[in-house]
């Protein structure tokens, strides 16, 4: 058996594994690489396997998001036609994703063209999208959905099982039993973890007793969160200071899973009397519909989120949400000077409407700016938090005065104590354990946490596309 590391090895994005047993081959997710200038040559080079994509057998993806799931229409395109297993949430998600992704992409290839085209410069070393809005909508025909607990056999010899993740609506971590009797092997890949005890979604299902072979993520695996009550503190501190300013309070947010728990806390604190009155707009149609989607899966949900939906809808004055799709009345967003709580995407303000609201609100020293999630190396959002005071919005050189606030307890990732937790409820150490998802010195702390913490000795972390034979 051979696992080789096609992304999210000492990086958080691009995640794909491809699994080789016998004469099977299989994926476990299919990123998009993002952030920094080598991503869309990585994302081009993403399936240069060295054999043609139709040889894979089956996709399985852990859920949603563009970084584990964006080049599944890629794959599509360059000639795989096998099913793409994933729970009926993720498929669900990914049907506003994967065409968003491409729209994206397109508008920002355009842009180019067109400013290209105002400066007199050459058209030449314009990046055509990775694949069309046709081409991502295309490939939903490939997935196909598998129920929490339920035994799925994608091939002879092969036996999956997806858990609860608790990382955004849908998320799975899976089993793969290889093999019969004594000669199966367990494979285990977390996928992406959520923290215990957090609101929205249910915490995550413990792993199986033992595993021949562990992927678990590392994304902050160096570090501990802000615990929950001193974050909501941070919350309310932004929206007074805002408040008291005159300024507006600007959220870039993951459409997924972060807009969603954004709204549960602010409606929360509205409750408790700690907020007053709000008017919040999500301008992302992505993020909308993506509420719409966690709400029509309810039995997902934990017993608190339930709840508060109900007095949400028993007091509908008290915080008043405006989701915006239609392009004009985002633009008359722009026009509000003071008393706005926006939450919109892309969440590393890479891309969509919050470069709008950026470019509006960061010169304005009244404006409060919350960063409320992971922002991976090269990104702005990144380069907002490491106290950038000049950025580059739409060509243009956009001066930073605008107050930057950054929260970390909302992250929808675990910390390293509850991934210690998580792998804690191994009866064994695994065979062996690849520690990915995490950028390389997160990955290089984590494994020496494991390694102190849990006694596990067989313990590594894999670079960008290594090959380990089994």
């Amino acid at each position: 058996m051979r696992i080789r590391f096609l992304g999210g090895a000492g990086e958080v994005t691009g995640s794909c594994t491809l699994v080789e047993a016998g004469e099977r081959r299989f994926l476990v997710d299919c990123g998009m690489f993002q952030g920094g200038g080598e991503a869309y040559q990585k994302n081009l080079r993403a399936f240069d396997f060295g054999f043609d994509v139709r040889q894979i057998d089956f996709v399985l993806l852990t859920h949603a998001h563009i970084d584990h799931s964006g080049l599944l229409p890629r794959l599509a395109m360059l000639g795989y036609r096998g099913p793409v297993y994933a729970t009926p949430a993720t498929i669900a998600l990914l049907e506003v994703l994967l065409p968003d992704s491409a729209h994206i992409q397109e508008k920002e290839s355009e842009w180019q063209l067109r400013h290209r085209r105002r400066r007199g410069s050459s058209e030449r070393g314009i990046s055509p999208p990775l694949y069309s809005v046709v081409q991502a909508q295309s490939a939903l025909r490939l997935l196909r959905p598998v129920e929490y607990g339920e035994e799925l056999n994608p091939a002879d010899g092969v036996q999956v099982s997806f858990q609860d993740a608790g990382h955004i609506l849908g998320s799975a971590s899976l089993q793969v039993v290889l093999g019969q009797g004594r000669r199966a092997r367990r494979l285990v890949f977390s996928g992406d973890l959520g923290m215990p005890d957090r609101p929205v979604l249910q915490d995550p299902s413990p792993p199986p007793a033992t595993a021949d072979l562990l992927l678990i993520e590392s994304t902050y695996g160096d570090r501990l969160h802000r615990p929950l009550p001193e974050t909501l503190d941070e919350i309310v501190a932004a929206f007074q200071r805002t408040q008291a300013a005159g300024g507006n309070l600007v959220i870039p947010a993951f459409a997924v899973g972060r807009t969603q728990e954004i709204l549960f806390l602010l409606a929360d604190l509205v409750r408790s009397g700690r907020l007053a009155q709000l008017k919040v707009y999500v301008d992302s149609p992505m993020a909308s519909r993506a509420t719409e989607i966690t709400m029509a899966f309810p039995r997902l949900l934990d017993t608190e989120t339930r709840a508060l939906a109900a007095w949400l809808k028993a007091h509908p004055k008290k915080m008043s949400v405006e989701f915006v799709s239609d392009a004009e009345r985002s633009k008359q967003l722009n026009a509000i000077r003071h008393g706005a709580v926006i939450i919109s995407a892309s969440g590393m303000c890479e891309a969509g409407r919050i470069k709008y609201h950026l470019r509006e609100n960061l010169p304005r020293s009244e404006s409060t700016i919350l960063i409320a999630g992971f922002q991976a190396a090269g990104t702005l959002g990144r380069r907002l938090v490491d106290g950038a005071r000049l950025v580059r919005l739409f060509g243009e050189q956009v001066p930073v005065r605008a107050r930057i606030y950054t929260v970390g307890g909302l992250s929808a990732h675990a910390d390293q104590s509850a991934l210690l937790g998580w792998l804690a409820r191994f009866h064994a150490a695994p065979g062996q354990t690849f520690v990915v998802h995490g950028e390389a010195s997160a990955a290089g702390h984590f494994a020496e946490a494991i390694r102190q913490r849990l006694g596990w000795q067989n313990v590594s972390v894999p670079e960008h596309d290594q090959t380990v034979t089994l």
